[in-house]
């Protein structure tokens, strides 16, 4: 599989990861690895933030989205 940010490009690099979010394949350069929070609880509410976070790899969009930038 290729990343899709390089081909996108014109490029041709193997992709090494897949963003969790939306399922872009990334290459070691486009990923983004990010412990990101985690919540429990009944629906809709309460939800209470879990004290551990969990690692995620993050395409640089989803990315920006979780950060609100």
């Amino acid at each position: 599989m290729k990343c899709y940010i390089d081909a996108m490009e014109g490029k041709d690099r193997e992709a090494v990861a897949i963003c969790i979010v939306c399922g872009m394949a990334l290459c070691e350069d486009h990923l983004i690895r990010e412990d990101v929070t985690l919540w429990e609880g009944g629906y809709p509410f309460p939800s209470e933030k879990v004290q551990k976070s969990m690692p995620r790899i993050l395409c640089p969009e989803c990315y920006a989205a979780l950060k609100g930038g």
